[in-house]
């Protein structure tokens, strides 16, 4: 007994604020490039290696929306949804290796510093466009990131390029007031800090999805406390929560109905009222019951 509604999270929109913010962050990405080039900045270097790593990270997201987009088979019974998960987990180890480099380059420049000459001016300039355009890009993104994991580990990218255009603009002009250049290196030091707390909660989603966790949110007895309220009821037991992707979780459990609901024919209506309890307070469109007459629970022990 099942109810197969479709999750709504693999929409044609998706893939359209993909392309978008796509778009914006590759422009982006070459003016920090030549940017960097012209002022010396190594901050703005690292913004414009996070915006590489953003814009292959929307790559990958546009074809995993795309791939999770293909309907389920025999093969896949559930169709492509994990697709969007492992689209989230590249992501993640993109951001620490990111991270990585961008600490070891920043260290190296304060050990060197006064070595280096940076354009404030320049760079100035350019980080305020790369804030700007990262501001729109999340503003895009902001809907659709909550009900997909994919769309989630591209909107947090974006989200720590903006915080990092920041950083960079606020040691360019402590560079053109004070000449003190070593601030490049610590902005550059500040988004590497930003980035790892990102991609390590990224990275422990990915985990709690493919371990099959119950989703965060979600109590497996406050689901049971529901469906005992439900008329007809007895018992509720073999109560499975988990998660294909984020945004679309899936349930199972096996209900012990009394007898007099299935001498009366009762159990579909129960088992309506049932699919429509999950859908209705815990956002689970996808639900399967078992329904059992007393005792046969028992009889599932003993073999």
């Amino acid at each position: 007994m099942h109810d197969h509604a479709p999750t709504g999270i693999r929409g044609a929109s998706n893939r359209r604020l993909l392309a978008t913010s796509l778009a914006l962050t590759s422009v982006v990405m070459v003016v920090q490039i030549v940017g960097a080039a012209l002022s010396g900045s190594l901050a703005l270097l690292a913004d414009a290696a996070h915006m590489f790593t953003d814009s292959a990270a929307l790559v990958i997201a546009l074809v995993a929306s795309t791939v999770a987009a293909r309907p389920a088979n025999d093969r896949r019974t559930f169709g492509y949804q994990r697709a969007e998960v492992f689209g989230a987990l590249v992501n993640g180890a993109i951001l620490i290796v990111l991270s990585v480099w961008v600490a070891v380059e920043a260290v190296v420049r304060l050990l060197h510093a006064g070595t280096v000459e940076v354009a404030g001016g320049a760079m100035l300039v350019v980080a305020a466009i790369g804030l700007g355009a990262n501001a729109l890009a999340m503003w895009l993104l902001s809907a659709a990131q909550r009900r997909s994991i994919n769309v989630r580990g591209a909107y947090l990218e974006v989200m720590g390029d903006l915080i990092g255009s920041a950083a960079v603009i606020i040691a360019a002009i402590v560079i053109l007031t004070t000449g003190w250049t070593p601030a490049d290196a610590i902005a550059s030091l500040f988004i590497a800090a930003m980035i790892v707390p990102r991609a390590i909660g990224l990275l422990r989603e990915v985990v709690s999805v493919l371990g099959e966790s119950v989703p965060r949110g979600m109590h497996v007895q406050t689901i049971r406390e529901h469906i005992l309220t439900t008329p007809g009821v007895q018992d509720v037991h073999d109560v499975h929560v988990w998660q294909l992707t984020r945004g679309a979780p899936v349930f199972s459990a096996h209900v012990v109905i009394d007898d007099e609901a299935l001498r009366t024919g009762r159990s579909g209506e129960i088992l309506t009222r049932l699919q429509g309890c999950l859908a209705q307070h815990f956002d689970v469109e996808h639900s399967t019951f078992q329904l059992e007459p007393a005792g046969h629970a028992d009889h599932d022990a003993h073999d």
